[in-house]
């Protein structure tokens, strides 16, 4: 939590200036009850009629200027909290998009939703609550033991025997519900989770029947959740009672005291009130005291969260050196006996893999599902690195290139579509922001999807819904290759990304793709032998291994991994061998 502080030093002023004209509105609230004793044993007692009006004043005259103080600090308070929480919304976002994909797959997303935004509220609540009062509560308190002592020193006695009690009560507390609070907040990543899962895949629950299996899961987790904020409950619970108990006997002996002082004439009955006001001054301040530390305690475990998650450093370090395009003869990709093993993984993704692809070919890539073939390609942007072996792209290392460069050379269109909420151009222009009409229709023809953007109100204009909702799954996937094509890479990554699409509509994408530019390297990603039965070469993987690579009549003839699969897709063919 410490470490967040530094997110206030632009608010530093603030952060000064709201304690301080808290504790000047302390200042004034101490002074009331000697006021108060004034009245009674000067106003009162002698029938003083103007003495009473003009002490009422006074009282009125400190009520208003500590409210001012009070809105004063307030706002302060408010400016310094919220300017904090939003700083450190904003480096807390920067660090997640600075995170590598593997890191980002330990944390997890749910978990980092929530520390963005329900842990950085927590955080901001406790700043504020902790700039307006936690110097003002412990003023009042030592200020109100002051001033008894001014009034009687023997009945002061009593606020010092007080104070250190109530004090062991609300500490031990404190330290008892920090670590419990953490336990909640992580109760609390396994609701987002299971909410999270059943906002998105409703469609699947509700196919297979599951909400009632579903409903049971999370009311499991809930009850787990609720359990172990009634136990942090109970335990901050006792704080109130035990120190109403405390406050309630320091109340009574101090009346007993005062009434026997009285009988001997060394009090007056004014100052006994002043006593008893400064002992109800202290047990509202104690209490407030107690919710405070509650809820900086909450902060605290919040502010560690995202602590952790500010803490990491990136795992792959990025380089410096921009990729080379026109590098001569050298490959446009190349896989050096490259293997990868991810994080908390049980086996190799990948083992040794090998093999060069030049300029302006297409390398189909088909294998089983989990042979390795999204994690191949997603070794060519960098989105991870290779466990052993090099990975060159343009004849270069690209550890040592810089990612943005990398990337801005390479289309990629991932298994799942994923689009944005705004219209088709707003997602066409994420591939080139100063693309003209030309370049959206060349696009859009090129990926089959010009037909049916045409049928849609607005064109391109057409507004989409979060994720694209409003939108079949092919003809998203249609519009996540125009959004790669509208960057005209050198490299171009399909991602299975056309399973969605019939055979005829795959087919005229394929044959589009391949017009489009000599240049341009294409990796397809498929379980379609159709989808890269035409590549100029094709890589065959099993179980994370490359198991074949050559042509589709080379692989055909030799290949049993390949035989297998294309023969499964084409019975009739395989009837005629």
């Amino acid at each position: 939590m410490k470490s967040l502080l530094v997110y206030l030093k632009k608010y530093r002023r603030e952060s000064i200036l709201a304690p301080l004209f808290k504790m000047l509105e302390a200042t004034f609230e101490l002074l009331v009850p000697l006021v108060m004793a004034a009245v009674i044993d000067t106003g009162i007692q002698n029938h003083d009629r103007h003495y009473v009006l003009s002490m009422c004043l006074v009282l009125i005259l400190l009520g208003v200027v500590g409210l001012a103080a009070s809105i004063t600090a307030q706002y302060f308070a408010a400016k310094a909290a919220t300017g904090f929480a939003g700083a450190l919304r904003h480096a807390l976002f920067d660090k997640i998009q600075s995170l590598t994909f593997s890191q980002m797959d330990l944390f997890g997303t749910d978990t980092l939703i929530t520390r963005l935004t329900s842990d950085v509220n927590q955080v901001q609540n406790g700043v504020n609550l902790f700039l307006r009062l936690f110097l003002r509560s412990p003023f009042v308190v030592l200020g109100a033991m002051v001033m008894a002592f001014t009034v009687d020193a023997h009945a002061a006695v009593l606020f010092v025997i007080t104070i250190p009690v109530l004090s062991a009560v609300i500490f031990g507390i404190m330290l008892a519900t920090m670590p419990l609070y953490k336990r909640v907040q992580a109760n609390l990543d396994k609701i987002m989770t299971g909410t999270r899962e059943n906002l998105t895949g409703v469609r699947v629950i509700r196919a297979f029947r599951k909400e009632a299996d579903e409903t049971r899961h999370f009311h499991e987790n809930n009850q787990i959740l609720a359990a172990s904020q009634k136990f942090v409950g109970r335990i901050s619970g006792l704080m109130n009672p035990l120190t109403y108990v405390i406050i309630n006997l320091s109340t009574c002996a101090l009346i007993y005291v005062g009434a026997l002082r009285i009988n001997t004439g060394i009090l007056q009955a004014g100052q006994v009130v002043a006593l008893l006001n400064y002992m109800s001054q202290i047990l509202i301040e104690l209490i407030k005291l107690a919710n405070l530390i509650i809820q900086i305690t909450k902060a605290a475990a919040c502010g560690d969260r995202i602590a952790a998650v500010l803490a990491v450093q990136p795992d792959m370090a990025d380089g410096s050196a921009e990729p080379k395009t026109d590098s001569g003869q050298a490959p446009a990709v190349a896989f050096k006996d490259v293997s990868l093993l991810y994080r908390e993984s049980a086996g190799h993704a990948l083992e040794h893999i090998s093999f060069e692809v030049q300029k302006g070919q297409t390398v189909g890539i088909i294998g089983g599902t989990g042979s390795g073939k999204s994690s191949l390609v997603n070794l060519i942007p960098r989105f991870y690195d290779a466990t052993e072996g090099e990975v060159d792209v343009f004849g270069q290392d690209v550890r040592a290139l810089n990612a943005v460069s990398l990337r801005n050379h390479i289309g990629i269109v991932l298994q799942k579509a994923e689009l944005f909420k705004g219209s088709i151009e707003d997602n066409l222009r994420w591939g080139d922001a100063d693309a003209e009409a030309r370049d959206f229709a060349q696009a859009l023809e090129i990926s089959q999807a010009k037909e049916y953007v045409d049928r849609k109100p607005g064109g391109i204009r057409y507004m989409l819904e979060q994720n694209g909702r409003n939108l079949s799954g092919g003809q998203k996937q249609r519009l996540t290759i125009a959004r790669a094509l509208m960057k005209k890479p050198d490299i171009l990554i399909l991602d299975d990304s056309a399973s969605a699409l019939d055979f005829a509509t795959d087919a005229k994408l394929r044959l589009a793709i391949r017009k489009m530019s000599h240049s341009m390297t294409t990796f397809i990603v498929s379980q379609r032998a159709a989808s890269v039965q035409y590549a100029d070469l094709i890589l065959v993987l099993d179980d994370g291994k490359l198991v074949g690579k050559g042509s589709h009549e080379e692989l055909l003839q030799s290949n049993e991994v390949y035989q297998e699969i294309y023969y499964s897709q084409f019975p009739k063919e395989a009837a005629n061998e």
